[in-house]
């Protein structure tokens, strides 16, 4: 998610920041921004498959100075892709914009931010080995982050832009404000902590003068990974007085300005339609439900976190993945130890395989590994002849896609999902996928040893 040029706009007018001396707290950790965060400012090699020893000792530092403030983190990440489908188009753009850089980066060298393949793997690794209590979403981790740090009330710690939109009671630490490598100590106890700075939408609504149940109808006309009304906004109706060549910074700033007569967003929402002209009505319906879609990404839903934190309970499953997902993988889910993607091929039959830094004139280095995803998505689908996964992989510099048929044979075609967990590998460690067999309880489990006995 995100709204292009909110963050620009929020530097650009930095008094809107308050001064904190940051400790003895809960904080909630957008795991994904945390991990490229960390990672892309590290100066850590990116071009020639990462530097994965020096990463697990960065984390390592960053978490002990939170434990020297006394901080406890919470760190979310981002799961399965949006089943809606609605942010589909988003996520192509950003892959394709991805293959570009990841080209250049193989064939000019430079850096081109793409991370290395096993650097989230060693994220999720080191947080737990550090014993910092981490869950993966079903979905998005955003909304989840924020509903529970506003029914915590404590702060998020991202550099997400949306975060800048919802309503968090103790308010927003932009990571890229969070001094976290210069602990400090002050008073006559030399207590330690982080010098950060805090942004909350109160102090965003009393600087632009506008009310605070408009600002998701903002965030909705400006354009997120929601809404798509390029075609309406090229003309960026509200902005008449911006000068021609306006940056988006700029524009919304004019956007703001043209707010400042709304007291609620239905008028705002009513105006703007007016504004954008002669619409068919099939073109204002499709408007007035991006509009939606991009509001109601702002309204906070109960935390479905809160109890997994305090006693390890999986949060329920969402009603579309009720009979596809089994029971028993919600937990290993959640905890990280089954990755987003099993999420993505139980309920969309879809991969997407992010790209590496490989030439654009040889073939995808995801080929090498197809046999392995084909099995898994055997165990995970069957393997009825109807039954195909959609891989999205690079194809020269293009973004492509290939409908794979999982590979399912011998003893494995006995297995079923439902009860997959039982399923035990017996040793020694060289064992074929034919070898599956139940085995004695305290052997390793199936997914935890596939890829090891194929």
């Amino acid at each position: 998610m995100g709204v292009q040029g909110l963050c620009r706009l929020i530097e650009a007018n930095s008094q809107i920041y308050q001064d904190v001396c940051f400790r003895d707290s809960r904080l909630l950790i957008d795991g994904s921004n945390l991990r490229h965060w960390l990672y892309f400012r590290s100066g850590l090699d990116q071009n020639h498959g990462g530097e994965y020893a020096a990463f697990e000792d960065l984390i390592g530092k960053f978490v002990k100075a939170l434990e020297d403030c006394r901080i406890q983190p919470y760190v979310v990440l981002d799961g399965g892709t949006d089943i809606t489908g609605n942010r589909l188009d988003t996520l192509r753009s950003r892959a394709k914009d991805r293959i570009r850089r990841a080209h250049t980066a193989a064939e000019e060298g430079g850096w081109g931010s793409i991370l290395p393949p096993l650097a989230n793997q060693v994220f999720k690794q080191t947080l737990a080995r550090l014993e910092v209590p981490v869950a993966q979403c079903f979905g998005e981790a955003d909304r989840e982050i924020a509903a529970l740090a506003s029914e915590w009330k404590c702060p998020v710690l991202s550099n997400d832009s949306d975060f800048y939109i919802f309503d968090l009671p103790a308010g927003l630490l932009p990571i890229h404000r969070f001094q976290w490598k210069s602990v400090e100590r002050s008073g006559s106890r030399r207590e330690s902590f982080i010098r950060c700075k805090s942004y909350t939408t109160s102090s965003f609504c009393t600087l632009f003068n506008i009310q605070p149940q408009v600002l998701p109808v903002f965030a909705a006309l400006a354009g997120n990974d929601y809404v798509k009304l390029q075609e309406v906004r090229l003309t960026y109706c509200w902005a008449s007085s911006a000068p021609a060549g306006s940056g988006s910074a700029d524009l919304l700033e004019e956007l703001l300005r043209w707010l400042r007569d709304f007291q609620r967003p239905w008028e705002a929402v009513e105006a703007a339609l007016t504004l954008m002209g002669d619409l068919s009505r099939q073109r204002e319906a499709e408007v007035l439900q991006g509009l939606s879609l991009g509001t109601e990404e702002y309204q906070l839903p109960p935390s479905s976190l809160k109890r997994f934190f305090t006693d390890e309970t999986a949060p329920h499953l969402l009603p579309e993945a009720v009979g596809l997902v089994p029971n028993w993988a919600r937990l290993p889910l959640t905890q990280g130890r089954l990755t987003g993607d099993i999420l993505d091929v139980l309920l969309l039959q879809r991969v997407s395989l992010g790209p590496m830094v490989d030439h654009g004139s040889l073939p995808s280095a995801y080929l090498t590994s197809r046999p392995l995803r084909r099995v898994m998505y055997g165990l995970l689908l069957g393997g009825g002849r109807s039954v195909r996964v959609e891989e999205t992989d690079r194809e020269g510099l293009r973004l492509g896609s290939c409908r794979i048929r999982p590979a399912l044979r011998g003893v494995a075609q006995q297995l079923k999902l439902d009860s997959l967990d039982k399923l035990r590998f017996p040793r020694p460690a060289e064992n074929s996928l034919g070898d599956l067999l139940p085995s004695a309880p305290e052997s390793p489990t199936v997914f935890q040893n596939l890829f090891e006995a194929v």
